[in-house]
């Protein structure tokens, strides 16, 4: 997916939503880090593509709490 379609995705999520999917992503990454420091992690760039949504996720929640303001 491209990094257009992705935020369009978010933008489409209410608060509750984004909130949830953060929790989820961050136990994902919790999980996925773990498996890293065993070595039995197969895609390394699973971890950096999960920080960068992570990201997104916080900035979109962040304008809406700033009502969109830059």
């Amino acid at each position: 997916m491209k990094v257009n379609e992705i935020v369009k995705e978010l933008r489409a999520l209410s608060d509750e939503e984004l909130v949830a999917k953060i929790k989820e992503s961050k136990k994902e990454l919790f999980d996925l880090r773990l498996k890293q420091s065993t070595g039995s992690l197969e895609q390394p760039s699973k971890i950096r593509e999960l920080r960068k949504n992570v990201a997104r996720m916080k900035t979109i929640l962040a304008e809406r709490e700033n009502g969109g303001e830059k």
